[in-house]
């Protein structure tokens, strides 16, 4: 597997490189128009999940709740979405304006973050980790 830097996490739109301990610290190393929608997505996620706890995982905000639910980070033109891929596959109509891959999913900078998608997306996981969990 590739260094996280080089996945997930553009370093060039962080203001420093160190690794965080939480998704405050994650949050605050971006300029404010991304901490904005960095803290969309942290609220739609906790709304969606609210017994998830937040950790940080692949050194990028993650929500768990038996096991990782979601993992969102920050990108210089996009926010990147990470539900897994029976989350992409079963949400696959909602998403095509958006480019992704398997299990993971971009939202534009330029463009208004789809926070009812997200809340769907999330409340789905919860219900397929439950489902895992009987």
């Amino acid at each position: 597997m590739a260094p996280i830097e080089s996945r997930w996490h553009n370093p060039a739109v962080a203001k420093e490189k160190k690794t965080v301990s939480n998704i405050d610290e994650y949050v605050a190393r971006f300029p404010k128009d991304i901490q904005q929608r960095l803290e969309q997505m942290r609220l739609t996620i906790r709304k969606a999940a609210p017994k998830a706890t937040e950790t940080i995982s692949y050194r990028i905000p993650a929500f768990r709740s038996d096991g990782i639910l979601v993992w969102f980070a920050a990108f210089k033109r996009h926010i990147g979405f990470y539900p897994g891929a029976a989350a992409i596959a079963a949400f696959k109509k909602e998403l095509l304006a958006y480019q992704g891959a398997k299990g993971s999913v971009q939202f534009p900078s330029d463009a208004p973050l789809p926070l009812a998608l997200v809340r769907r997306i999330v409340k789905f996981r919860v219900k397929q980790k439950r489902s895992a969990m009987k």
